[in-house]
């Protein structure tokens, strides 16, 4: 099951004293909404010193987690204090679920849906997935080998703008075709209420082919044609042609009978 991800507060500034000219401690949030309706919240919080990640809660596992002797320690006593998941229950609620409305306004109305399209490339031998006029800047490209993410031989463009607002990019994949499998571009975004895909399609386009089957009809029509003709010409020319023997005219189906009278 694919899940529609949007992040939110990528960079909430909580907490963030200066000690020193070099010292200084930063707090971030960030919630991270899961489905369609925004329902499942993954709530981040991120201690970083100097630069350097110590120490992280987070509201799924439901625990800190520390990164340094110091801040291993201090996530044990964190994990054990009900004071501090209380804390962190109260932040969620604030920075994560009482901002879904407004993530569902600005999806219905500041966005913009990706135009996707699908192609091969002979040489070298790939398919390029191309999303064009989409808004905002994130967006999320995965390529599908049988409903399985493809990892390897993947390669991206940078999301570039159009200078319009709108923003494309392009996904490209070395693919040499195999019976039976089943290749997917799979595009998320947030102005798609689900996940969009694009199968490939080996076969000619679908212009090609009404013409190939438009001709091949007119063919078939023409012969069929062509033989009815030539059926009927020969009919007439047997119930017309006849032997004159003196006086009597002898069908040319009644040869045989009048020779052996």
């Amino acid at each position: 099951m694919y899940f529609y991800n949007f992040l939110f507060c990528m960079a909430f500034f909580l907490f963030s004293p200066v000690f020193s000219d070099e010292d200084y401690v930063q707090v971030t949030a960030c919630c991270t909404f899961k489905g369609v309706s925004f329902k499942d919240v993954e709530y981040i919080l991120t201690d970083h010193y100097n630069k350097k990640t110590m120490m992280r809660y987070n509201s799924t596992r439901g625990n800190w987690t520390g990164y340094t002797p110091y801040a291993i320690q201090l996530a044990k006593h964190r994990n054990s204090d009900p004071y501090d998941a209380l804390q962190r229950v109260f932040e969620k609620k604030t920075l994560c679920r009482d901002n879904i409305d407004l993530l569902q306004h600005i999806r219905d109305n500041l966005t913009a849906a990706p135009t996707v399209t699908l192609n091969s490339v002979k040489h070298p031998s790939m398919l390029v997935c191309s999303a064009y006029n989409f808004y905002p800047k994130q967006i999320r490209v995965t390529w599908l080998r049988n409903s399985q993410e493809v990892t390897s031989h993947v390669t991206f463009s940078e999301v570039m703008s159009d200078g319009d607002w709108y923003y494309q990019i392009h996904s490209y994949l070395e693919h040499t075709p195999a019976s039976g499998e089943k290749i997917t571009c799979m595009v998320e975004h947030l102005a798609l209420s689900k996940p969009l895909l694009q199968v490939w399609d080996p076969s000619l386009p679908a212009s090609e082919r009404v013409k190939i089957v438009v001709g091949l009809c007119g063919l078939m029509l023409g012969l069929v044609i062509a033989s009815s003709g030539f059926i009927y010409y020969k009919k007439k020319c047997a119930a017309h042609f006849t032997l004159y023997q003196g006086r009597e005219s002898i069908p040319v189906e009644h040869l045989h009978a009048a020779e052996v009278t």
